[in-house]
Formats: structure tokens, C-alpha cells, sequence
């Protein structure tokens, strides 16, 4: 009987982890990822991989275009007027998707483009990536 309890008192605990990981508050991944351009790789694993993967948790559209698409090798993120924005960018192909959240749905998320990356953003980019994780 004590063994269930620990095991629904660590999920109640993880539960509130996932809540305040995401609430915007300082110290918050979300608060920390806003205004942010990160650094996508799963190995080693980024902040900016812990990131998509949390956002695709919260946003199923998201999970199912990343799916689709791959994971991208940069995300930036900020938010304006409740709402939150994010932008995809993939390197190889040279283009980037912009996402928003969707007034009035929690989970829904809207998605435009692809978008062009210019010259300029992939020489930055692409040196970042080649200087930090070759």
C-alpha cells in the first residue's frame, strides 16, 4: 500500500514539474527559451531539443508536423498578445516554418510557409552549428 502511494505522490510531483516548466515564471524553461534562437540536436541533447520535444507534448499539431518534417536545426521563440510564437528552421533545404498558437485553443497551433532562409541567417546559423557540435 506505501509503494502506491509513492508511486501517485511522484506522479503528482512530476505533474507539477511539467506545470511549472512551462508556466512562463523565472527560472521556467519556457521563461528562459523566450527571445531565443536554440540550437536543435538531440546528441547531446540541446535546450533547444528539451524544448521542441516539451512543445510537441503541449501542442500535438506540432508533434505530428515535426513528424512529418523532422526536427529542425534551430527553433526560436517569443510570444506577443498571448500568443505564442516559434520558427522552424532547417538548414539543409534552406527554409523555415512560422508557428503560432491559436487565440482561443490551448493546444492548437498555426502554421505558415516554408519560408526562405537568406544567405545571411544560414551563414550565421549553419557557423554556429559548425562551431559549438561538429
Amino acid at each position: 500500500m506505501v509503494r502506491g502511494m509513492e508511486i501517485a505522490a511522484a506522479c503528482l510531483l512530476l505533474g507539477g514539474c511539467a506545470d511549472f516548466e512551462e508556466s512562463g515564471l523565472p527560472g521556467s524553461a519556457s521563461s528562459m527559451a523566450r527571445n531565443q534562437m536554440m540550437l536543435v540536436r538531440q546528441e547531446p541533447p540541446t535546450f533547444g531539443y528539451y524544448r521542441l520535444t516539451s512543445l510537441a507534448r503541449i501542442y500535438p499539431d506540432l508533434a505530428f508536423f515535426i513528424k512529418k518534417q523532422g526536427d529542425p536545426d534551430f527553433l526560436a521563440e517569443t510570444d506577443a498578445a498571448s500568443r505564442d510564437y516559434f520558427i522552424l528552421y532547417y538548414l539543409e533545404p534552406r527554409h523555415a516554418y512560422a508557428c503560432r498558437t491559436r487565440a482561443g485553443k490551448k493546444q492548437g497551433i498555426e502554421f505558415a510557409g516554408p519560408y526562405p532562409i537568406t544567405d545571411k541567417e544560414y551563414r550565421i546559423l549553419n557557423g554556429f552549428r559548425s562551431e559549438n557540435f561538429q
